[in-house]
């Protein structure tokens, strides 16, 4: 099952997003190999020369949202505070150009398993994640990214309970 999760994945976005290769897909892919080695390198200094003044941040969570400052002091204290280690296994890029409806321009869409080693008793997770980025002027101006939160807390003991079982 886990195998046809990134095939599956790729073919429904590239079916029902994408038009055309766009013009700029090898630097596009450049732009977001270097920002994925840069969040493995965890640091936050190249992350951030990479994405635009106005960048856009969403997810995992419906509601989540952020600008390029706070995502880039999110990952200063994250750096600082909880990560030890972040590797991208079996991480794949796609690069599309988007015509029509609201989301028109470049993207790049990367799919990989995460693992991610915590500082505290290097506890580790290991997560499915989807980023999807828009690319202008060889910036990163809007990001989507989605995995399971309640997956990645589950393997670090936090145990879920419903309160209408209390």
């Amino acid at each position: 099952m886990k195998n046809i999760i990134f095939p599956l994945l790729l073919s429904s976005f590239l079916i029902a997003s994408c038009n055309t290769l766009n013009d700029h897909s090898e630097e596009n892919i450049s732009l977001i190999e270097n920002y994925i080695k840069a969040v493995e390198d965890l640091d936050h200094d190249s992350m951030e020369a990479m994405l635009d003044e106005n960048y856009l941040g969403l997810g995992p969570s419906y509601g989540d949202s952020v600008g390029k400052s706070q995502a880039v002091q999110n990952w200063k204290h994250n750096v600082d505070n909880l990560y030890e280690k972040i590797e991208y296994i079996h991480s794949k890029n796609a690069a599309i150009k988007i015509t029509t409806g609201d989301n028109q321009g470049d993207w790049v869409a990367n799919w990989s398993e995460l693992h991610i080693t915590y500082k505290a008793e290097k506890a580790k997770v290991i997560i499915w994640a989807n980023s999807i980025y828009q690319i202008e002027n060889n910036k990163i101006v809007k990001s989507y990214t989605f995995y399971n939160e309640a997956d990645a807390l589950n393997q670090l003991g936090y145990v879920f309970i419903n309160p209408n079982d209390l």
